[in-house]
């Protein structure tokens, strides 16, 4: 099989299929008549000479009218948003040099269309009754919600693995770093603990979109698993980047990127952080103590800047009285009692969760 057949659709097509959509309740319909059908969807300059005859519809989109219109042979032409249909019962001429792996007429129709017109073509199969989807030079055939759902299930299963251990990892990094005993290679398992999840996570949106509205309990269930997570990632960036001015918000953006792409090498997340290729992975981490403060309960993020602000690192921090706390600015005598007690909880809660 070649890579073309590998390929994802683009989530925005997969919701515009996806259960729940009055787009998907008419190619529904059309796959239990068992009629068959072809949809356009987007009728552009490159689409325009490919169709032959049809009707001129220019109506509103609705399931009933696909429905009834895909009881003719022709195909379906909608617009670029797929609300309105334009044109029923056409005849489509894609050029015969395009090369086409498909074995049926509707099929080999669709493919080539969407090749030579990179629009979104929908071919609904008479007789085996599946939704196939082609657009440029992918093709995906939709598969049962029953099936994509037991994969979604599966998936949020191995989340929930993952994110008990990223926790425990991050249970272990508080303790190392109030021990003073944090080097680089503790830093960097514990990103790449940020990475399986959000690659897990990544694969999970996928087929959430394909879900549509029959994926409300597993959406629910991946967001309250994953509640914090970017706002920890943060703060691990915050606390281990070489510049502490830098955009962690971005850095973080830029990490979950690239790990929708490729499996990231302890180089590419060093580099990521800004630190030099020459670091040395066991040489000791000084942690600003970022994520350790974002722990105490109400102590608002300028508070938190201005505390890294006046001592620099966790290690110093520690090391502070209440009257230093209190010169702070923002702090009060109250605040510092409590930022010191929250201090000391956080470790203690570190060594009950380890």
């Amino acid at each position: 099989m070649d890579n073309r057949r590998r390929k994802r659709p683009s989530a925005d097509v997969i919701r515009l299929v996806s259960p729940g959509t009055p787009f998907r309740e008419g190619i529904d319909n059309v796959l239990r008549a068992g009629t068959g059908g072809l949809i356009v969807v987007g009728c552009n300059d490159k689409m325009k000479p490919l169709v032959d005859g049809g009707f001129q519809i220019h109506c509103p989109f609705s399931p009933t009218y696909l429905y009834e219109l895909a009881k003719m042979d022709g195909a379906i032409i909608l617009n670029e948003s797929g609300s309105k249909i334009l044109i029923a019962n056409a005849q489509l001429n894609p050029s015969p040099m395009i090369p086409s792996s498909e074995t049926g007429m509707r099929h080999r129709t669709a493919e080539r269309v969407a090749r030579e017109t990179d629009s979104l073509v929908i071919a609904i199969s008479q007789r085996r009754n599946v939704i196939t989807l082609y657009k440029g030079t992918y093709r995906y055939a939709l598969k049962e919600i029953a099936v994509i759902l037991a994969k979604a299930n599966q998936a949020l299963q191995t989340l929930e693995k993952y994110r008990t251990v990223l926790d425990q990892s991050l249970s272990h990094l508080t303790l190392l770093e109030y021990e003073e005993a944090v080097t680089y290679n503790d830093v960097l398992q514990v990103i790449h603990r940020f990475e399986m999840v959000i690659r897990i996570k990544n694969e999970l949106l996928i087929y959430l979109n394909e879900l549509g509205s029959e994926g409300r309990l597993v959406r629910l269930q991946l967001n309250e698993l994953l509640a914090d997570l970017e706002k920890e990632g943060v703060m691990v960036i915050r606390d281990y980047a070489c510049d502490d001015h830098a955009a962690a918000q971005d850095m973080y953006a830029t990490f979950s990127e690239e790990v929708s792409s490729e499996v990231m090498e302890d180089e590419s997340i060093m580099k990521l952080l800004g630190h030099p290729s020459s670091t040395e992975y066991e040489s000791q981490a000084e942690p600003r103590g970022y994520r350790v403060l974002n722990k105490i309960p109400r102590l608002p993020m300028t508070i938190i800047e201005n505390i890294i602000g006046d001592f620099g690192t966790l290690d110093k921090l520690k090391g502070a009285s209440v009257e230093e706390l209190d010169e702070v600015d923002g702090i009060g005598g109250i605040r510092a009692r409590k930022i010191k007690q929250g201090l000391k909880s956080v470790k203690e809660q570190s060594l009950a969760d380890h």
